[in-house]
């Protein structure tokens, strides 16, 4: 009688430890080890990126409105802001609220230069060097020129859109800020309407712009932000102020938009501007 062998079994195939089965011995029975849980890694992260976003999208925001917005616990909210700060994508700002009187400001969180430029375009290095080396080639008017062209395309595309909301300034201001939420630059428009004894001139829109994809660029050449500000002159209709940019640290972009003067009259229509770019610039000016 002749027995025969069993292949040694390898890998997933034979318990671990065991070596060659032994003629005439049966196999042991295999041993079921519970599969592991599924990491939660992926799970935090996503829902790490939805809290930043949240920051981007809403800042200066409280971790009790983040919670509101997001539909989680305080403890979770304040546990991914916590990381989210140690990692330097976010900061906190003391934001005085209105009408709060002399009390203490609210801690509000935002994103930091370094979140602004993880979620910038890693081209803009490359292109600042080579803006840099035209300004020394051609003189700092080739710049100047540069961010006219870019800015153009801009205008050309928001112009029948913002005409189609009609002669209001408001209505063009939010028109604006639509226009710009869809190119990226998170933009939001609200109005502040003055009260007694404060004259009715004095309204406004502040247009916020809490991303800016060139924002290296204009850390740089702060030419991109006096174009860009013109631009926003001419398509509302009237005269306005910069006064904050993500390029001189600020927070978000804030544009002054005054709703209570008759529109701007001029040689190209609503809007236009006599001042020159090289003469007076718009770059974090203060409120008029």
């Amino acid at each position: 009688m002749t027995t025969r062998l069993s292949a040694p079994r390898t890998g997933s195939d034979a318990p671990a430890g065991a070596g060659p089965l032994r003629p005439g011995t049966s196999a042991p029975a295999a041993r079921h080890t519970p599969a592991a849980p599924a990491p939660a890694v992926d799970s935090e992260d996503r829902t790490r990126d939805r809290v930043l976003n949240a920051v981007l999208e809403h800042g200066p925001v409280s971790a009790a409105e983040l919670g509101d917005l997001l539909g989680f616990t305080p403890a979770a909210v304040r546990r991914h802001l916590d990381h989210l700060s140690r990692s330097g994508v976010i900061e906190v700002k003391r934001v005085a609220k209105a009408g709060a009187g002399a009390g203490r400001p609210a801690r509000r969180y935002v994103l930091s230069s370094q979140g602004q430029s993880i979620l910038g375009d890693d081209y803009l290095g490359i292109a600042g060097l080579a803006l840099q080396r035209l300004g020394e080639i051609a003189g700092p008017e080739a710049v100047r020129d540069f961010a006219v062209e870019r800015f153009t395309d801009m205008e050309r595309r928001y112009a029948p859109e913002i005409d189609a909301a009609g002669p209001d300034i408001t209505a063009r201001a939010q028109a604006l800020s639509a226009a710009l939420s869809r190119d990226g630059f998170v933009a939001s428009a609200a109005s502040i309407e003055a009260k007694a004894p404060l004259p009715a001139a004095l309204s406004s829109v502040q247009l916020c712009q809490g991303h800016c994809p060139i924002q290296q660029l204009a850390t740089k050449f702060p030419v991109f932000c006096d174009v860009e500000t013109e631009v926003f002159s001419r398509l509302v209709g009237v005269d306005v102020r910069r006064l904050s940019t993500l390029a001189r640290g600020g927070h978000v972009c804030t544009t002054h938009i005054p709703t209570g003067r008759p529109a701007a009259k001029g040689p190209d229509g609503p809007g236009h501007t006599t001042d020159s770019l090289g003469e007076v610039s718009n770059h974090l000016q203060e409120r008029p």
